[in-house]
């Protein structure tokens, strides 16, 4: 963050002091009192559980609604404030935000294009958003990390309805925005893909006449975004996009290898990272980066040198007796579980392997949960996954539709019951998915069967 006093931040957020208003805050943002940042700004939130205020001793400076022992800048709304502080500290910055949206493969898409930039103008230039905050209070940290040495601001944005994007984009005024896909993530919240559509739309509405629209060219939905912008557009996706990627091979841990074109020029790529999707992922990144200057050829090899930097995306670990573990647990709605099972159909196929994927429920589909949940199972019928394991009964549609259609069905009542028919069934020649929303906690599953592989070699 850039140095800045009390007394001027308070000035910014319209808050008062309490304390020594000289106090100068260099470092970052942050709201978890666990991990402060050193001469950081601790931003206290009144939450369900949790008063943040209660957590503020020790902190160097604090934002807040009541006062607290440190030197604090007291204002009505701190998330509010805290907004208002990172759109004060972007404005003054000579930095190109490049903001991203979409139901899903946001963060893939949002770690390519942090490394790419990283890769070609330096690591210590690109700030990105990190883990999930892709809201009202992650975008404004990710932003308040920024600093006088900053070239790149890479913000993933999120919605939960419409007029969530146009504020994030108030806070965090894109030059270059992407919206990839439309697809059925938080469908219940928004009440159709339509809606959807409207919200994620909001981030193109948001750039000025000079900056660049990256749209998917494959999604109907996204593509007439174009009407909604004056910016330049900048399609990606297949045959017809300006930026294209064709030709998609799978190794044997079903990584992609591509062709990747841009005006006449085009290079191959390798990616690090298993499944096909990731593909459209780094294609829509390779977009961004091009759209902010990059030549095409050295998008290309950066993009083959990205190593994950997310956890419990698509992450593939072999274990010593050879298992593979597919640890995809972060989150999932239709269209991601689609993707993750065609991942791991392609490693069975290519290895000769036996698939196993272990599958939870996906919330937020509202009205849809029934038929998604079913079309999850009907997608692993035709895929040819081997056994499903399903946990827990709030997606026992996944099981309904398995059932009859090709794969072994095998229903659990939980994490512990789904791990228990693991270790007693899975072994050396399978490969392993466990996916579920992030409510689920899947992720102990897999962590759970790599530890156990571990103790196994080590005897």
């Amino acid at each position: 963050m850039i140095p800045m006093r009390l007394d001027e931040i308070a000035g910014v957020v319209g808050g008062e002091v309490h304390g020594d208003p000289a106090v100068v805050v260099s470092g970052a943002a942050y709201v978890d009192s666990r991990t402060p940042s050193a001469d950081g700004l601790f931003v206290a939130i009144v939450g369900e559980h949790v008063d943040g205020h209660d957590y503020a001793d020790g902190a160097h400076a604090v934002l807040a609604s009541r006062p607290t022992a440190a030197p604090t800048v007291v204002v009505a709304d701190p998330v509010v404030a805290l907004g208002l502080l990172a759109r004060h500290v972007v404005e003054r910055l000579p930095v190109t935000v490049l903001a991203l949206t979409g139901s899903q493969g946001k963060t893939g898409t949002k770690d390519y294009l942090a490394s790419v930039l990283g890769t070609l103008a330096g690591p210590e230039r690109v700030v990105a958003t990190e883990g999930n905050g892709n809201n009202e209070i992650g975008v404004p940290l990710t932003v308040l990390r920024a600093g006088e040495g900053t070239d790149h601001l890479v913000v993933e944005m999120g919605a939960r309805g419409i007029g969530h994007i146009a504020y994030l984009c108030g806070i965090a005024p894109p030059q270059i925005a992407a919206c990839l896909n439309v697809g059925t993530a938080h469908v219940g919240e928004f009440g159709g893909r339509e809606q959807i559509a409207v919200a994620k739309g909001e981030i193109v509405e948001a750039l000025p006449a000079d900056g660049v629209a990256v749209l998917n060219a494959d999604d109907p939905l996204v593509s007439a975004m174009a009407g909604r912008t004056h910016a330049r557009v900048l399609a990606f996706g297949g045959a017809d996009a300006a930026v294209r990627f064709q030709d998609v091979v799978l190794d044997g841990l079903g990584r992609p290898a591509f062709t990747l074109s841009h005006d006449g020029v085009t290079a191959e790529v390798r990616l690090r990272q298993t499944g096909a999707h990731q593909a459209v992922n780094a294609a829509a990144a390779a977009a961004m980066a091009i759209g902010a200057g990059f030549p095409l050829a050295d998008v290309a090899r950066a993009l083959g040198e990205a190593e994950a930097a997310s956890r419990w995306r698509m992450e593939v670990r072999e274990r010593a007796d050879g298992m593979v573990v597919v640890n995809d647990a972060y989150n999932a709605n239709p269209d991601s579980m689609r993707a993750a099972l065609e991942a791991v159909a392609a490693i069975g196929r290519s290895g000769g392997r036996r698939t196993v994927a272990v599958l939870g429920e996906m919330k937020e589909l509202g009205s849809e949960h029934d038929a998604g949940h079913r079309s999850v199972g009907a997608d692993a019928a035709r895929l040819g996954i081997d056994v499903v394991v399903v946990v827990g009964e709030a997606g026992a549609g996944i099981g309904d539709a398995s059932d009859g259609q090709g794969p072994s069905v095998i229903r659990t009542e939980g994490r512990d019951a789904a791990l228990a028919w693991l270790r007693q069934n899975a072994g050396s020649l399978d490969v392993v998915l466990v996916k579920a929303s992030r409510g689920a906690a899947l992720e102990w599953v897999a962590d759970q069967l790599l530890d156990e592989g571990e103790r196994t070699a080590e005897c």
